[in-house]
């Protein structure tokens, strides 16, 4: 426990006195839209039981019509807003409220009207058309929302407040030059830009007392075209550390920004320098640091080395609520990691609630209420190791029934761990790591290189059988697809050799990918074809994007439309729009279908038996993991 000194300090600002330095900023997550629901008040309180120091709850709009986030614009609000506060109160923990306006972010599709920010500059992403360019009497208006929005905030018995001055909503809109080009006292010269977030910070303060605490939330960069770089943002910093700002919550761009913050590729802590930038600017305000923040050891070393006071874990603490105890008990082992794999995001862009792909509980935790242990103990058969059939095994254990997992591999994990061979994704390889520390905690009897079979099922002589065995490549009907120069990509990724420089891949799906990248980090000239007008097909919106820049960076030709007819020893043979092509290449990499292994199903047709995962049907790890809980919850 001594070596998580730094992160268990606590720390005093104002009135407000944080246990432990992990802050869980505003995230959102859709479990409620406007006002205040159970699902809301669960999700937040589960977080503050898992002992983090401060819960920020938002984004919460503090003017009507949003349609986004929980709303604290009226006072109508402040009963809903109090019952999330009194939950997070129920443990050590002090609860935050996120004050926003997304400016020219607005979703105009969902609200059915005019954006505004600070001018008429029409944003790439969100909404559509040029934004109104607020007048001084409407900038006048949103400065007073906001100071409401605090005091009701206030009132409903939050600790502090925070105000979104980065990601690119309003505030920020008045802060860039790539956004603002006013000619009056709110545009041009920096400190004019600052005007705008320097009048909310007042009138939030003539509302809530001198001695309530204010945080910013801001960016070391903006990392978009023509915007603030670090050397502005310090600036802003100091000017609003003087208009009463007591502390900053320091991340990374704007949600335009093309430069990746979030998505593994990102190195563990790759932006803190960021909060160490703004924190050699200020006076006496703290600072946390933000973006890719997973680990207890990470977190600690940023403290320790002064490069921020506290650390701010978003993902993390949905992907594991008890991470801040799990560094309590000296455990850090235990802590179920963020791999940021992005299904989390990939959800929020179809509109749903956010789903963890490793924690499936995540914004369910009000439907699903406490894990509950079984009225049985039984005898429960896991066959399989990677993620779903860990989940499955550590659920089943957690309810007390006698687990045993088979595994025919010599570690957990799964495919997961042949994806953490791939350059910049070796994070999946977390997964593996923790289902082994944690199933060994649990007691769950682990066989490493034991494969499944008839007998070995028998002499186990299980009272259910959760069949997680995974699935297996699929041979699409191509001619010469059994020749010397062809392999499946999961051989590749397993290391097996690969033989001359120029290589074909088939297949432009997430496989497909990951093993173009993997090849190319080998020195191979790739090229990889894919009969969809498009690659990445089966590729989460937010990944696909940074995929599909890393491929064009590493090189790799692709040719899309494309249909295989022959492999031969020169290469592949196919036809784009009617016309013969030969994609030469000294080695075929065939990435296109898989097929559930369900090679023992028929012989264990005597035992109840519950396929998940790919076992039903290859998909996605949040299907495997998801199913996994699902099936060992309801043994």
């Amino acid at each position: 426990m001594s070596s998580f000194k730094h992160l268990l300090e606590p720390i005093t600002i104002k009135s407000m006195t944080l246990p432990n330095r992990i802050i869980m900023p505003a995230l959102t997550v859709n479990v409620a839209m406007g006002e205040v629901n159970d699902a809301a008040v669960a999700y937040y309180e589960r977080r503050a039981k898992g002992g983090a120091g401060l819960v920020t709850v938002g984004i919460s709009p503090v003017v009507a019509g949003m349609v986004m986030g929980l709303d604290i614009s009226d006072d109508r609000f402040i009963p809903g807003h109090k019952r999330v506060v009194d939950a997070i109160h129920r443990y050590d923990t002090k609860a935050s409220i996120q004050l926003w306006h997304p400016g020219r972010y607005e979703m105009t599709f969902l609200t059915g009207r005019q954006a505004v920010s600070a001018s008429d500059v029409e944003p790439p992403i969100f909404s559509k058309g040029k934004p109104h360019a607020l007048t001084v009497e409407e900038i006048k208006e949103i400065v007073t929302a906001f100071g409401e929005a605090a005091r009701r905030s206030k009132e409903a018995g939050y600790d502090c407040v925070e105000i979104i001055a980065s990601a690119g909503y309003l505030i920020s809109q008045f802060m860039s030059p790539a956004t603002n080009l006013r000619t009056d006292q709110y545009g041009g010269s920096l400190e004019n830009r600052a005007r705008f977030g320097t009048e909310i910070l007042q009138s939030i303060r003539s509302r809530v007392g001198d001695d309530y605490p204010i945080f910013v939330r801001m960016v070391g960069d903006e990392l978009i075209p023509g915007g603030n770089t670090i050397d502005d943002m310090k600036q802003f910093a100091r000017i609003w550390e003087t208009a009463g700002a007591d502390a900053f919550n320091v991340t990374a761009g704007w949600h335009e920004s093309k430069e990746p913050m979030i998505t593994m590729n990102v190195p563990r802590g790759g932006f803190v320098w960021m909060s160490e930038g703004i924190k050699s600017a200020l006076d006496h305000a703290p600072v946390a640091a933000s973006n890719r923040i997973n680990s207890a050891e990470l977190a600690e070393d940023i403290l320790a080395s002064g490069k921020a006071d506290m650390v701010s874990m978003a993902r993390p603490l949905v992907c594991d609520p008890d991470l801040p105890n799990r560094i309590k008990q000296g455990r850090p082992d235990l802590i179920r990691r963020c791999i940021a794999c992005m299904n989390c995001m990939d959800s929020l862009f179809e509109g749903k609630p956010v789903a963890c792909a490793i924690n499936a509980e995540a914004c369910r935790e009000e439907a699903l209420g406490a894990l509950q242990k079984a009225d049985q103990k039984r005898r429960v058969l896991v066959v399989g190791g990677g993620p779903g059939g860990c989940e499955a095994a550590r659920v089943a254990a957690l309810r007390g029934h006698d687990v045993v997992l088979l595994e025919k591999a010599g570690k957990l994990g799964g495919q997961l761990n042949l994806a953490a061979q791939t350059p910049n994704f070796g994070e999946f390889a977390l997964v593996g790591e923790y289902f082994d520390a944690m199933l060994k905690e649990l007691g769950v009897d682990v066989r490493l290189n034991s494969e499944a079979t008839v007998d070995t099922v028998g002499a186990i002589k299980p009272d259910v059988v959760i069949y997680a065995a995974g699935a297996v490549p699929a041979d699409p009907p191509i001619k010469g697809i059994d020749g010397p120069n062809v392999m499946h990509a999961w051989q590749v990724m397993a290391g097996e050799p690969v033989a001359g420089n120029k290589v074909a891949v088939i297949g432009g799906g997430g496989t497909g990918c990951d093993v173009c990248m993997h090849l190319a980090h080998d020195g191979k000239a790739v090229t990889q074809l894919e009969m969809l007008d498009k690659m990445g097909h089966n590729i989460g919106p937010g990944t696909k994007w940074v995929v599909m820049k890393t491929l064009g960076e590493l090189g790799i030709q692709q040719t899309n439309r494309f249909k295989v007819k022959e492999i031969t020893g020169k290469g592949v043979v196919g036809e784009v729009e009617g016309e013969e092509q030969l994609i030469e290449a000294d080695t075929v990499v065939v990435a296109i279908g898989s097929r559930p292994n369900t090679d023992l199903l028929e012989s264990l047709s005597g035992y109840e038996v519950i396929p998940i995962g790919d076992a039903r049907q290859p998909r996605k790890i949040v299907f495997a993991v998801h199913e996994g809980y699902e099936a060992a919850r309801n043994v």
